[in-house]
């Protein structure tokens, strides 16, 4: 496979290709990689003030923001209610279009079975439903069927970081600015809803001064920035000087469907 390198990444609500897979992307974007996310809910449920309607607006306009750090060239965002999202036939049929529309090589996704966001789970299992059909023309006729099954990659997420295998690892020390600042456009999340949930809203920044902000989506969210959880996985990777250097990385494994590819095999295609 020679670039460029068409990626889709499929995730539950608005923030979340930006938050776990984010770096990578960047990095891939700057190669000459086409980048599009999908977001099978349009994040209306995720505040603790903000109505449906506004909400799903700004959550919007976020996203579009986000994308512009990344180098995402597409950000498609469907109708559907946050914290309603199914498996579904709709569901599976909008996943197999867009796949399709985008020609894609390659297919990020969530953990299909795990603990926390019953969206993020359904996602990973409406995507898994999906994959057997992107290249079967008899289903969602109206789109051309790919010629090749996409390789299929499972991101981690909150709920999936105990089970998640790190099999592709990936150094975002060069792209981390670009992933933080698109985190950042998600203002809604990093600064409100989460911070509330999680009972740390006393310590969002009241400065606009981008180091301080900087710092409090590196504190808060650590888990997905660092690659402590990783380090393991970038010393066999890339050896142990750099590998023990890098400080932030994502970590991707290869899913059990889709064009079945190796480890060494995936390092090689994504070429960073």
């Amino acid at each position: 496979m020679t670039y460029p390198l068409k990626v889709i990444v499929i995730k539950a609500h608005p923030d979340e290709g930006e938050l776990y897979a984010g770096g990578t992307c960047a990095r891939l974007a700057d190669k000459g990689a086409a980048i599009k996310f999908l977001s099978l809910t349009n994040g209306d449920a995720g505040h603790y003030e903000m109505a449906r309607k506004p909400l799903k607006r700004r959550r919007a306009r976020e996203a579009y923001a986000a994308a512009r750090h990344l180098g995402v060239l597409d950000y498609e965002i469907l109708d559907i209610h946050d914290g309603e999202l199914m498996a579904d036939i709709e569901v599976r049929s909008a996943i197999i279009a867009s796949v399709r529309r985008w020609q894609a090589d390659l297919v990020i996704t969530f953990h299909d079975e795990q603990p926390g966001h019953i969206d993020n789970r359904m996602a990973g299992r409406a995507v898994r439903d999906a994959s057997g059909f992107f290249t079967n023309g008899n289903v969602v006729p109206a789109f051309p069927p790919l010629a090749v099954a996409p390789i299929c990659l499972k991101m981690t997420d909150y709920g999936a970081l105990s089970t998640h295998q790190h099999e592709i690892v990936v150094d975002v020390d060069a792209s981390i600015e670009r992933k933080l600042k698109a985190c950042h456009e998600h203002a809604t999340q990093f600064y409100e809803f989460a911070p509330f949930e999680r009972n740390f809203s006393n310590s969002v920044p009241t400065s606009d001064d981008w180091a301080v902000r900087r710092q409090f989506i590196l504190t808060h969210w650590h888990d997905s920035m660092s690659a402590d959880p990783m380090r393991e996985a970038i010393l066999a990777k890339y050896g142990p000087e750099r590998g023990a250097a890098i400080g932030y990385a994502e970590s991707f494994q290869i899913a059990d469907y889709g064009r079945a590819v190796t480890a060494e095999q995936m390092h090689d295609i994504l070429g960073i």
